[in-house]
């Protein structure tokens, strides 16, 4: 008598998923149509976009790239479109792009700032993906003053004086640690190292040009402008405050009085001022705190500035993501035997700026759009720069398309920013839900 088998012996042939639940149908269903509210919103934005896209497509389309000015666009619409029709006036961004990415810099010294932005993006490289190869780290340190020295000229020698400040710094830190300890070796570190440059760097740098000449033509800062003028603020913000940031969350956070009221004291002062009143500070009464005589770059004293007000509010993102980790992390580094800055280092910093990476991507984007204010006191960014053209008497009375362009530029900077951000969290996810 043959006996039945209840347990099969054989596993069962995969099967396709539904295809209602898979490829561009399944993602709208999940996405766009998975209830009867999220359907009706779909449809209302769809409609939405669609009436916008009517409004401005014609506007867009129908426009004019060869006119001279604002009226002769206006001819040259109604010539091709017919009489009444309404277009965009791109005339006036091929006229004046060069203007809008370098203000007044030189024009046959274009190349410096090509030059710097390719190298930007070759130092960044090894920071942004850790898959290249390390030793591109040494470009990433050595390149700010490579750029800041192509932008502005000057001896190169002034470079190689700075970089010596810090082997000076580091000579004195390693003398005084082995004789004084730690805190004495960075204490004294640093001082020699900013005396050196406060004090002998242009003298070193006069005394070695005289010998070797070498150097590129010299640019004034009055000459700056755009979006050159723009990324370089704001990547100088940026590379400078997240540092500063994190030292202030740790000194906010530390148990020593004097270094917690420092830090409290200066984040709360920062975080409520203005950004405005900060840079009306640094265009007009810093001056008077400086010896006489002294030229202070104007460019230079709004980086400070800059770099200060996005310091504070990293120093709060970072602390925050500082609170979010349990006690038993710290417990696990002092069980470890680590000192605090080896603790802080391996353990604790990388969780928590894993999790405070939204927040601080978004305060870069929000501090790369507000370099815009700096129209404000004189400095002629994107916006300062529109609003010069639209002086112009061809160009007077032109508005959107300057806007539109520059909205688009900004866009594509920050979409950047975030999608990169993006792609760290994924990298860095461990799997915790």
């Amino acid at each position: 008598m043959e006996s039945a088998a209840f347990v099969r012996t054989e596993m069962a042939a995969a099967r396709p998923p539904p295809s209602m639940d898979m490829g561009p149908v399944g993602w709208m269903r999940q996405n766009l149509f998975s209830s009867w509210l999220n359907s009706i919103l779909t449809i209302l934005a769809l409609l939405g976009i669609f009436f916008a896209l009517v409004s401005a497509a014609p506007w867009l389309i129908q426009s004019s790239w060869t006119a001279t000015s604002l009226n002769g666009c206006r001819e040259a619409i109604a010539e091709a479109y017919g009489e009444g029709t309404h277009g965009a006036c791109w005339a006036v961004i091929r006229e004046r792009y060069l203007q809008m990415f370098y203000g007044f810099y030189p024009r046959d010294s274009y190349w410096r700032p090509n030059l710097a932005l390719v190298m930007l993006f070759v130092a960044l490289a090894p920071v942004l993906f850790t898959s290249l190869p390390r030793r591109m780290l040494w470009f990433s340190a050595v390149y700010p003053f490579l750029g800041l020295w192509l932008l502005w000229g000057g001896s190169f020698w002034i470079v190689i004086s700075i970089l010596f400040g810090f082997f000076v710094g580091y000579a004195v830190l390693t003398i005084l640690m082995r004789m004084f300890g730690q805190l004495a070796g960075v204490v004294g570190g640093a001082l020699a190292a900013v005396l050196y440059w406060v004090i002998l760097t242009g003298t070193v740098a006069d005394l070695l040009h005289a010998v070797i000449p070498l150097g590129i033509e010299p640019v004034e800062s009055a000459r700056f402008g755009g979006f050159m003028l723009s990324t370089t603020i704001g990547v100088t913000g940026i590379a400078c405050s997240l540092p500063i940031g994190i030292l202030l969350a740790l000194g906010r956070k530390s148990d020593l009085l004097i270094v917690k009221s420092i830090c409290v004291g200066f984040i709360e002062f920062v975080r409520g001022v203005p950004l405005i009143t900060l840079l009306f500070v640094a265009s007009t009464l810093l001056n008077i705190f400086m010896p006489p005589g002294t030229n202070f770059d104007l460019i230079l004293r709004v980086v400070i500035m800059v770099t200060l007000f996005s310091s504070a509010y990293i120093a709060e993102v970072v602390r925050g993501g500082l609170a979010s980790l349990p006690r038993g992390q710290y417990e696990a580094a002092d069980a470890l035997g680590l000192d605090y800055w080896k603790s802080m280092r391996l353990v604790v910093l990388p969780q928590a700026l894993k999790v405070s990476i939204p927040g601080i991507v978004s305060t870069f984007i929000g501090l790369f759009k507000d370099t815009t204010l700096v129209s404000i006191i004189g400095l002629l960014d994107p916006l300062g720069l529109a609003n010069a053209i639209r002086a112009d008497a061809n160009w007077n009375g032109i508005v959107w398309e300057l806007y539109v362009f520059i909205a688009a530029l900004f866009f594509v900077f920050c979409f950047a920013m975030s999608r990169y951000s993006m792609y760290l969290e994924r990298k860095l996810q461990t799997g915790h839900n």
